[in-house]
C-alpha cells in the first residue's frame, strides 16, 4: 500500500481542526444560551455575549471561510498529480497556521493573529501556484 500524499494528509488533519472547533464553539454557544434555545428553531435571534463564546464563533467562522478553498486545492494537486514540493509545503503550512490561529484568537495577542491568518493565505497561494506550474 502506498503512503498517503501529505495534501490528503494534511486535509484530513483540517477535517480534525474543524470538528474540534465546530464542537467548541457549539458548546461554548449552548452553555451561554442553554439546551432548550439550541435545541430549538432559533426564530428569536439571539447574540453571544461572553468573550469566550463569541470568540469561538469567530474563529470557527474565519475557518470556514478558506477551509474550502484549502480542500479543492487538496485534492485537486492529488487528482492532477501534482503533489508534493511547493503544493504539500503550503498544506502543511495551512494546517499549521490554523491550528496556531485558535489560541492567539483567544489569548488576543496583539497582531500576531493576523500573520498567522495572513501566513495561512500565502500557503493556499502556494499551493494554487503549485497546481499550475
Amino acid at each position: 500500500m502506498q503512503p498517503l500524499p501529505i495534501e490528503v494528509v494534511m486535509l484530513g488533519l483540517a477535517v480534525i481542526l474543524l470538528l474540534a472547533q465546530m464542537f467548541l464553539q457549539s458548546v461554548s454557544a449552548t452553555l451561554e444560551m442553554g439546551g432548550d434555545y439550541k435545541a430549538g428553531p432559533r426564530d428569536e435571534a439571539r447574540v453571544l455575549k461572553s468573550v469566550f463564546a463569541g470568540r469561538a464563533e469567530r474563529a470557527f467562522r474565519n475557518l470556514l471561510e478558506t477551509f474550502p478553498v484549502f480542500a479543492a486545492l487538496a485534492l485537486a494537486l492529488v487528482v492532477t498529480g501534482r503533489n508534493g514540493g511547493l503544493g504539500a509545503l503550503g498544506a502543511e503550512a495551512w494546517v499549521i497556521a490554523r491550528i496556531l490561529y485558535l489560541p492567539l484568537y483567544f489569548i488576543q495577542i496583539p497582531y500576531a493573529r493576523s500573520l498567522v491568518w495572513f501566513a495561512s493565505i500565502f500557503a493556499l497561494v502556494a499551493m494554487l501556484v503549485r497546481l499550475f506550474e
